[in-house]
């Protein structure tokens, strides 16, 4: 198959995909196409809001569509990395013997990361970024795809340990999750107040996922694209002589390489999703909020005049 058929067939098979979603989900459209994005350019994703939207069965949902491994981790102050990992036990016959843990699944929901110590965060982090685990001096390596999703809650930060920016870089987006309109929540409380179970079918293998991943890789950039996703991210780097007042105002520190390279993967996911055959500029604005909005710091005057970073992002822009 042409990688111009098998772009054909990807806006067909995601159509089909969020067809499937919609049984279960209503509306958080945007949220779904972040998500749906970055599995399919094989990045991470962190999800930021508070509880109750129903965050956990989106990404279980997602999952079964795609019919893929899900399992999720509730992150708690006395988490160890072995809870995660998995362990060595001694077994009957006197030897060791590796118990996998929760960690070797295809999609991983990391509920609520910011409540578990750095040492059980930094296990995770080894997992999104090698693909693989370290026990005991013996290296597994995990199942392809293989994608993990956190949530965060925004509200409360009383006993929690907040990632650091090194760990946060490692997420492709950072999506933020809005209430549903009050249509939307009237759909919500319809179908979840009735006794009717919609069933959600499995749409791919794993095997077509991984496919797809390497098929949007081979998408063709036009050198003028990369140039403006990298000097788009120089521009929040306050030392930066592209950066311009507002920047140097209202930021401590600004994005680093691995933003540029999400942003050209992501705009391609974008337009091979809408059918095009090579992203452009318009594909690269579409997915940047996302992307920069963890890898910006603000400073305290950002704070004191109430300054967000989407509205940052959005002067950019």
């Amino acid at each position: 198959m042409s990688d111009v058929t098998a772009i054909q067939n990807l806006v067909q098979r995601r159509n089909e995909l969020k067809k499937e979603i919609a049984k279960i989900i209503v509306g958080q459209d945007e949220v779904i196409d972040q998500i749906l994005i970055s599995i399919f350019s094989g990045g991470h994703a962190l999800l930021v809001g508070v509880p109750g939207l129903a965050k956990t069965l989106m990404v279980n949902t997602i999952s079964q569509a795609l019919g893929l491994d899900f399992k999720r981790i509730q992150f708690t102050p006395d988490l160890m990395p072995s809870d995660i990992l998995g362990s060595e036990i001694l077994d009957e016959n006197r030897h060791f013997k590796f118990i996998k843990g929760p960690i070797f699944s295809n999609i991983i929901l990391a509920d609520e990361i910011n409540r578990t110590p750095p040492k059980t965060q930094a296990a995770l982090l080894e997992a999104m970024q090698e693909r693989a685990v370290t026990i005991s001096g013996h290296n597994y390596k995990l199942d392809l795809p293989y994608f993990v999703l956190a949530t965060q809650n925004p509200i409360e930060q009383e006993g929690t340990y907040p990632l650091p920016e090194a760990q946060l870089d490692r997420f492709m987006f950072a999506i933020k999750l809005e209430y549903p309109s009050f249509k939307e929540e009237v759909q919500v409380v319809k179908n979840t107040t009735s006794d009717h179970k919609p069933l959600v079918n499995a749409l791919f293998s794993a095997q077509e996922i991984i496919d797809f991943q390497h098929l949007i890789r081979r998408i063709p950039v036009t050198d003028n694209v990369i140039e403006y996703a990298v000097t788009l991210v120089s521009k929040t780097r306050p030392d930066n002589t592209l950066a311009n007042d507002f920047v140097k105002n209202y930021l401590d520190w600004g994005a680093g390489p691995r933003a540029s390279q999400n942003l050209i993967l992501a705009a391609k996911a974008n337009a091979a999703f809408n059918g095009k055959y090579s992203p452009d500029i318009e594909d690269v604005k579409a997915v940047a909020t996302g992307i920069l909005r963890h890898r910006i710091i603000k400073n305290y005057k950002a704070d004191a005049d109430s300054i967000s970073e989407e509205m940052i992002i959005q002067k950019l822009l």
